[in-house]
């Protein structure tokens, strides 16, 4: 199995697959392939992560009860796009070490991936299009690759060391970092800040890797620029809260 990464500001994952191998993404992930690749849906991965429950979990997490499995007998080539401009990660996932990743985050892996809902938090109707703040945990054994948003950033935390990060700046980190919801401190940074009350204190030790790019910034950033009567009457929140929920949906 050869991985490259094509591109820059919205680049491509193209996966060449020797006779035999196979790949499990989400659902609606592939982008194109050449002719021979097999495709079948299933709730399982080589890692033992099978079953209807299994399956729940992953669609709560962000994916979907099924995942698609792509086998080449005679060996071809799979590729994925990116949903934003960003880049592609591959990581090594191993019984010692899982990974937590933002909603939507998980592209495609190897066999023994096992995908799942690690965390989901209601943070308001107009945030995420509704959905609330979610992250996925990957376990199992075998590659995977993450798309993360925007230009990305990488912190080592050592034992104890902190991190307060808005939670659209989230894209993943490994599973020995602990985390939790906390709030802006301050009446008045909660009721004028701006920025929302809700930030992800992340406590190493372990990896954390930051996106800079958010679906609520880019949803702002979009909405001056929607028709007139469907802004009009609307609150701000709810705008880019709808426009939010449209993107996280084209990525199912």
């Amino acid at each position: 199995m050869k991985a490259e990464v094509k591109g820059s500001t919205l680049p491509v994952l193209e996966i060449q697959l020797d006779p035999g191998e196979s790949l499990v993404s989400n659902h609606g992930e592939l982008a194109w392939m050449s002719p021979g690749i097999q495709m079948t849906q299933t709730t399982s991965t080589g890692g033992g992560g099978g079953g209807l429950k299994a399956g729940l979990k992953r669609a709560v997490g962000g994916g979907g009860i099924f995942m698609t499995q792509f086998s080449a007998p005679q060996g071809g080539f799979i590729t994925f796009a990116t949903h934003l401009p960003g880049t592609i990660m591959p990581i090594e996932v191993t019984p010692q070490m899982g990974y937590i990743v933002h909603k939507g985050g998980w592209v495609c892996g190897t066999d023994g991936i096992v995908p799942s809902m690690a965390f989901q938090q209601s943070l308001g109707a107009g945030i995420f299009g509704g959905e609330g703040f979610v992250l996925q945990k990957l376990d199992g054994q075998g590659q995977a690759w993450i798309e993360l948003a925007g230009e990305v950033t990488n912190y080592q935390l050592a034992q104890g060391q902190s991190l307060l990060v808005h939670p659209g700046h989230i894209g993943m980190f490994e599973q020995t970092v602990q985390f939790s919801m906390t709030t802006v401190p301050g009446i008045k940074n909660k009721i004028f800040g701006g920025a929302g009350i809700f930030l992800v204190n992340l406590t190493g030790p372990g990896q954390v890797w930051l996106q800079s790019l958010t679906l609520p910034g880019l949803a702002g950033a979009i909405e001056p620029y929607l028709p007139q009567q469907q802004a009009s009457g609307t609150a701000g929140g709810a705008v880019a809260g709808g426009v939010i929920g449209g993107l996280l949906g084209g990525r199912r």
